[in-house]
């Protein structure tokens, strides 16, 4: 694995799934935070909801996938998920939520990944690293972003410019 591509709140816009696409290089693992598919509220009337290509898509990903459901996601439409998960990558453990609930995060956790406030965060308090890779769909800041973890940097990236927000080195 070279890095992990961090997003969240993708909310079946095909349009956001394309350019998560585009920006992924290979060799790269996807992380979603939630509301990928949002099959729970979402407007099948309008042309960019598109989660079942996107479900398509992804059983079909030659990459490292790690998701985990959001409050707008029915688990139903892809089983096989949860609402937490716990991963290693590069050295260290990684805890995967949405992030719409109070879950408690085990203490020999590294990194802490989450979504669903459609805004971007990345801290560091005491040995724990926070990420919020905000989104690419509908931030509520106007700030579209996501996330890169590798195994010297944990970074939020602005979408229109490529550049870092905000950088953690690891």
């Amino acid at each position: 694995m070279k890095r992990l591509f961090i997003t969240a709140d993708i909310h079946g816009s095909l349009n956001t799934w394309m350019t998560i696409k585009r920006l992924m290089e290979p060799g790269d693992s996807l992380v979603i935070a939630g509301d990928l598919f949002d099959t729970r509220y979402g407007n099948y009337s309008h042309t960019d909801f598109q989660p079942d290509f996107i479900k398509q898509e992804i059983l079909n990903i030659s990459q490292k996938f790690y998701y985990v459901y959001g409050n707008c996601d029915l688990p139903l439409f892809f089983p096989g998920y949860g609402s937490t998960l716990e991963f290693k990558a590069f050295n260290r453990k990684l805890y995967l939520h949405h992030g719409h609930t109070n879950i408690p995060v085990p203490d020999d956790i590294d990194i802490i990944i989450q979504g669903h406030t459609h805004l971007c965060s990345l801290e560091k308090k005491e040995s724990q690293i926070f990420m919020n890779p905000g989104t690419i769909t509908n931030p509520r800041n106007k700030l579209y972003t996501y996330g890169i973890i590798d195994n010297f940097q944990a970074r939020i990236l602005d979408l229109k410019t490529g550049d870092p927000l905000s950088v953690i080195d690891l």
